[in-house]
């Protein structure tokens, strides 16, 4: 995945490029590497270029990368959604036989989705020091 976008400041090994807010930008897993406004998007990215501020550059996602975030955002809750579903039917329906089986699943279910939710922040805050996971900077576009 590439965007294009203007350097607003520099700092060390680090660039600051704001790139034009998408629909994607909504579900991105790319934690806190993006700042998201009505204005646009400010992503911190790796300078291998040395661009300066003012600069119009290409910005590239690892694929890869990308892909690992979406399942990470979007895999682990609905897994946990079905496990948690299948788990309150068949387990929590023995130990309470008085309940509705029904009612048991859809509490399970949530119970463990909502707890997939921490599971993945705390995943997510790992993943972020990971300079490999870091947006690189490609090529300078046009000068200031």
């Amino acid at each position: 995945m590439e965007e294009t976008g203007v350097v607003k400041r520099v700092d060390g090994p680090k660039a600051f490029v704001t790139v034009r807010r998408q629909s994607a930008c909504d579900a991105c897993a790319s934690g806190s590497a993006c700042k998201v406004s009505e204005s646009g998007a400010e992503i911190e990215a790796f300078n291998a270029v040395h661009a300066e501020v003012g600069d119009t550059v290409k910005i590239a996602f690892k694929a890869f990368t990308y892909l690992k975030g979406t399942l990470l955002i979007y895999g682990i809750p609905a897994l946990a959604l079905v496990v948690g579903t299948v788990v309150g039917k068949e387990y929590l329906s023995i130990f309470f036989p008085e309940s509705d089986p029904d009612m048991l699943s859809a509490l399970s279910g949530f119970g463990f989705m909502i707890a997939s939710f921490l599971v993945v922040k705390l995943l997510i805050s790992k993943f972020e020091k990971k300079k490999e996971l870091v947006p690189v900077i490609e090529e300078i576009i046009s000068k200031r």
